[in-house]
């Protein structure tokens, strides 16, 4: 009987430990980052390799932040495509760091609550800012992959570059 009980206690312990791991949260967002700096530096690949820059303002306490990362990591269609075309930078929103001079400068995207993305050309000038309420689905739980998609592609470096519109 006491070969039995610590079994099941190692097995106890050895499933709390299992779950324990992949409960644990995933971090996207970097409460410690200084906003200001990565876009800078997403700003300068961006002219460099002629592509706009993408900030995803959330934070990791936010259930449709997450639901987007998951969305654009695990798409591969989407992921490619914003490889592709962005710099992507997580701008965090936490208590611990709110951002606000980095927001403020950016016209306070923070009004249409969170994510929400802004789309930064190739020198650091803020083009849109996106709802990502309008991205989101009513069959699915999260954002619509058509949706995100069009947004992406309506936004991209190629499509607001005049030479894409000159016939030939």
């Amino acid at each position: 009987m006491k070969k039995l009980t610590i079994f099941f206690g190692l097995m106890m312990m050895s499933l709390s430990f299992a779950f324990g791991q992949t409960a644990e949260k995933k971090k996207v967002y970097d409460e410690n980052a200084d906003a200001k700096v990565l876009i800078a530096e997403a700003v300068k690949k961006a002219e460099t390799n002629k592509k706009h820059v993408l900030l995803q303002i959330g934070g990791n306490w936010c259930a449709w932040c997450m639901l987007f990362n998951d969305l654009t990591t695990n798409n591969e269609e989407i992921n490619k495509y914003m490889n592709d075309n962005y710099e992507v930078v997580h701008v965090n929103y936490s208590p611990k760091n709110k951002n606000e001079a980095v927001l403020a400068e950016l016209k306070h995207p923070e009004r249409f609550g969170f994510p929400v993305f802004v789309v930064l050309d190739d020198k650091g000038n803020l083009i849109h800012t996106q709802n990502s309420a309008y991205l989101e689905s009513k069959e699915i739980k999260g954002h619509d992959p058509k949706e995100v998609m069009s947004f992406l592609q309506s936004w991209s470096y190629k499509a607001l570059d005049p030479a894409s519109y000159i016939k030939k």
